[in-house]
């Protein structure tokens, strides 16, 4: 037994010199089941490791009776390493490792009783998906009624809730089905000996429910049980904790030292029980509960902003961020007159940021509510030449949603585009499978055609499948012609079933967002290339030279070119290339050149895209949190629901608590959704903010029509779209900016210059005066391009 004395010695053990009171003693806590409420940045992996060194340091335990649960295979990692830093011990056979890996070394140890082959094999997801069509496809399951994702879903959270299929409620013909087919999917993984990831837990959790003396081994093995991020649990994960350390008054001999912050439980989506903290005080009688509240990564303002905005939800367990390293710099809080203004003033703070104060680009993460966000944020970024990375997702153009909406695109501008027909064929699935597309590729080597071309010779149903899929696209193209842009991506999206079959998907809704998103940068597109979003055909903007003459379009021959914005040609021609475009073609084009630049090489000094989701963990020096409107942060779907608004207030959190020294706030008046104008009101959370932490850089509740010409922001720079003729009266943006009444534009033949759209260049030559003077400007990622200077707004760079 372990003596006060021997806890008086070993508080003055070395590995306890630097942590503070309320670190010391979460360390050094008797052997009893506590709760330590870790806030952000509060240093709890610290605690955690030092805590299991402490234990084996002071004979507490052994290496071997230690089990410690992480979420990630990384923090694992990072725990063993820093364990084997403080101790000198071999720390490989000890228990520490995610749910799933410790379920699966236990599985392995009994895997008899587990009625499992000892060679066993796991699915991963993507496995789990594969085994789940070939069974559908054995016992003719009606894949259109039952998708095979949605009954994957539906397996992994039956599995989650621990139940088998007899224990499935059946309530409707429909639910039957689904039982049928979940026990048809248990009966063919056992045969197969292969065990998917809830089977890991699931089983584990029934050997030790139905197996006494394995039970008892365990309990009594595992003196101490540590699990980080505690808040993340699922109902399964709390159901096993439960039977390996056993409750009190069940012959328990472990201490469950339970980890978390309930502030940051933002997985309720992927069935995390915030409750199971609540729970695990009352059902485990814990009588020791502490908070570590001291913050080690960011400033006061920024943490008085965290806690006054997570005081306004109710069901929490309480606690208050602080720091010792002073007040630091105001919260930063933007209002702009649209999504793209809200773009180009973040990129062009972060110019200021890397350039004017030294911060690096890796230290600097924009955050989103919404994946979907991503898109006008990544096409100012490309257009400034900015290099960035999407942590944790893929950059818009690249995502396969996206992807796979463009292929249909391609076939409707070239029905002979072989890439995108095999893309999309038998996307969503209509019955075309790999050997029909083999003997279509071997006919069309064949004959030297094109894939649509060889259609009509291949015979029976797979000739039919094909031809209809050609004759769908055939129709598409007809529906489309003479259509906007925005009408053609919007009747693709409809005719083609991708939202359809994405509906059906239980985690398809961010995909059906930027399946919608494609359309406002549809909208964009036409909008920032300076002509109607109406048209059907691409106009000259005023990046572009005219080919052809005035006198050629009937136009006045004396009138200055480019000086007032110009009917469109019926086929418009590319500055660059001499080559006619129809807009799709154009906006392809665009698409391709932002999917196949810019991205950020290993070790590149990128800035840093996430959503919010995807920021858990992480920190930064500055940190963008954009787009705070009601109906996008909080989302909608939380809007009429209490715990819903909760946990994106939780969400909203995380994302302030990312920040180490500056945190920018932006929401916009209007907003690009679904290729329509959008009117916002800026989100509630900006209203539950402490007045005194905020630096409003533009005028609150005002619109930016009476900005004072010497409104800055930080570091002197004007607000990118001063520069881009958009106003904050709720107006759509303009065609073409306004002409100066007093032009002067001091550009000159060898000048670097900078361009909103097109980055840094280089000044070729400057052609005419005042109002019509032109300048030819080699971009380097765009190549060479004829500006008006009295549109283009060319800063010079030093």
């Amino acid at each position: 037994m372990f003596s006060n004395s021997d806890a008086r010695a070993a508080a003055d053990l070395p590995l306890l010199a630097g942590l503070n009171p309320e670190q010391r003693a979460a360390v050094t806590l008797p052997p009893e089941h506590a709760l330590i409420l870790a806030g952000a940045g509060s240093g709890k992996t610290r605690v955690l490791t030092t805590r299991i060194a402490w234990l084996l340091q002071t004979g507490q335990v052994s290496p071997g009776g230690v089990l410690a649960v992480t979420f990630t295979n990384k923090a694992a990692k990072e725990m063993l390493t820093r364990l084997t830093a403080m101790l000198p011990l071999n720390a490989r056979g000890m228990w520490i490792g995610t749910f799933h890996g410790l379920c699966n070394r236990f599985l392995r140890a009994h895997y008899k009783l587990a009625h499992l082959p000892q060679a066993f094999q796991i699915l991963d997801t993507q496995d789990q998906l594969s085994a789940i069509k070939r069974l559908c496809k054995q016992f003719q399951v009606d894949e259109e009624r039952f998708p095979p994702k949605q009954l994957q879903w539906f397996i992994s959270g039956c599995k989650e809730d621990g139940l088998r299929p007899p224990d499935v409620e059946v309530r409707d013909a429909e639910s039957r089905k689904k039982v049928e087919i979940y026990q048809l999917y248990e009966d063919q993984c056992q045969r197969e000996g292969v065990v998917d990831f809830g089977e890991l837990m699931l089983r584990s959790y029934e050997l030790l429910r139905d197996n006494d003396a394995v039970r008892e081994h365990y309990r009594r093995r595992f003196r101490h049980i540590l699990i980080d991020e505690f808040q993340d649990t699922n109902k399964l994960q709390y159901a096993w904790i439960k039977m390996i350390a056993g409750l009190p008054g069940e012959g328990s001999h472990s201490a469950i030292l339970a980890v978390g912050d309930d502030d940051q439980s933002i997985y309720a989506f992927r069935g995390a029980r915030v409750g199971n903290m609540a729970d695990f005080v009352r059902e485990f009688s814990v009588q020791h509960q502490i908070k570590l509240e001291q913050n080690y990564r960011s400033h006061s303002n920024i943490l008085d902003s965290a806690n006054a905005l997570i005081s306004h939800n109710q069901r929490r367990l309480g606690k208050n961020l602080r720091t010792d390293a002073g007040a630091g710099e105001p919260v930063r809080v933007v209002e702009a007159p649209s999504d793209f203004a809200e773009a180009e003033w973040v990129v062009d703070e972060l110019r200021q940021l890397v350039k004017g104060e030294g911060y690096e680009r890796k230290e600097i993460a924009v955050l989103y509510r919404s994946n979907a966000q991503s898109r006008v944020i990544e096409t100012q970024l490309f257009n400034a030449g900015v290099p960035y990375r999407v942590y944790g997702g893929l950059r818009f153009f690249e995502r396969a949603e996206i992807k796979h909406a463009l292929a249909y695109l391609r076939l409707l501008e070239n029905p002979r585009d072989d890439t995108s027909f095999l893309r999309v064929v038998n996307f969503p699935p209509r019955g075309i499978g790999a050997r029909t597309l083999e003997q279509l590729q071997d006919a069309a080597r064949a004959a030297g055609t094109s894939l649509v071309d060889a259609v009509g010779s291949l015979p029976g149903r797979a000739g039919a499948n094909l031809g209809a899929f050609v004759a769908k696209v055939d129709v598409l193209r007809e529906q489309t012609a003479g259509c906007t842009l925005r009408e053609i991506i919007e009747q693709m999206l409809e005719s083609s079933g991708l939202i359809e079959h994405y509906r059906a998907d239980r985690e398809g809704a961010d995909r059906i967002e930027n399946l919608e998103e494609l359309a406002s940068a549809a909208e964009s597109f036409v909008t920032q290339e300076g002509f109607g979003r109406d048209a059907v055909a691409l106009p000259v903007d005023e990046t572009a030279e005219l080919t052809q003459s005035p006198a050629s379009q009937g136009l006045d021959p004396d009138a200055p070119l480019l000086n007032e914005p110009l009917p469109a040609p019926p086929l418009p021609v590319d500055a660059d290339t001499g080559e006619t475009l129809s807009p799709l073609a154009a906006f392809l084009t665009h698409a391709a050149l932002e999917a196949g630049d810019n991205q950020a090489q290993a070790g590149q000094d990128a800035v840093q895209l996430m959503s919010v989701h995807a920021s858990k963990g992480l920190e930064f020096d500055a940190v963008f949190i954009t787009g705070l409107e009601e109906g996008l942060f909080p989302h909608e779907n939380s809007l009429s629901d209490h715990d819903g608004l909760e946990e994106e207030r939780r969400l909203m959190y995380v994302a302030i608590t990312r920040a180490r020294r500056r945190l920018y706030l932006s929401h916009a008046q209007t907003r690009m959704l679904h290729g329509q104008t959008r009117y916002h009101i800026k989100s509630r959370f900006l209203e539950e903010l402490p007045e005194d932490a905020l630096k409003w850089i533009t005028p609150r509740r005002s619109g930016f029509a009476d900005m004072p010409a010497s409104f800055s922001i930080a570091g002197g720079a004007r607000p990118a779209w001063g520069n881009s003729g958009i106003h904050s009266n709720f107006s759509a943006p303009a065609a073409l900016p306004a002409r100066k009444t007093e032009p002067s534009h001091g550009i000159a033949a060898g000048q670097q210059v900078f361009h909103n759209k097109f980055g840094e260049g280089k000044v070729l030559s400057v052609q005419g005066e005042g109002d019509d003077a032109r300048a030819q400007v080699s971009f380097g990622r765009h190549g060479v391009k004829w500006l008006a200077l009295a549109v283009a707004k060319l800063t010079v760079v030093e």
